[in-house]
């Protein structure tokens, strides 16, 4: 099976993050698509090569793993989370703190309500579930 990892590429931390939820991926077997491994990140140019490219990842995914950072949510995850679900993709979201995903309008309530929301700690429970 493959998972698509989404989330935000432009810090180092972020991406650090995302390598954190492709290591647990990886060790449970699964193949993934980790966008600035993968890819790259954009910085100049055309970003044409960078959409196709994971437009075409989402579509061969089987599903999606998206990190939210504790102010909300980036465009591009935005889009990748709303790409998948238009393909009827199942979408797993990791959170901080799941108690307070709705305050002080962290969340994007059109991604919200179409992703099974978890914490970082329960992902590779998520993952056999999902699998089984």
């Amino acid at each position: 099976m493959k998972i698509y990892i989404a989330g935000l590429l432009w810090e180092e931390k972020d991406r650090k993050r995302l390598e954190e939820i492709d290591k647990i991926c990886k060790e449970l077997r699964f193949d993934t698509y980790l966008p600035h491994r993968d890819m790259g990140v954009f910085t100049n140019g055309s970003s044409k090569p960078f959409f196709e490219r994971n437009k075409i990842e989402i579509d061969k995914c089987d599903f999606m793993i998206a990190l939210l950072d504790w102010k909300g949510i980036g465009s591009g995850t935005a889009w990748d989370i709303g790409c998948a679900y238009a393909k009827g993709k199942k979408i797993i979201v990791i959170v901080e703190d799941l108690k307070s995903v709705n305050k002080e309008f962290r969340t994007c309530v059109m991604c919200v309500n179409s992703v099974k929301l978890i914490e970082l700690k329960d992902l590779e429970k998520e993952l056999i579930k999902w699998t089984s």
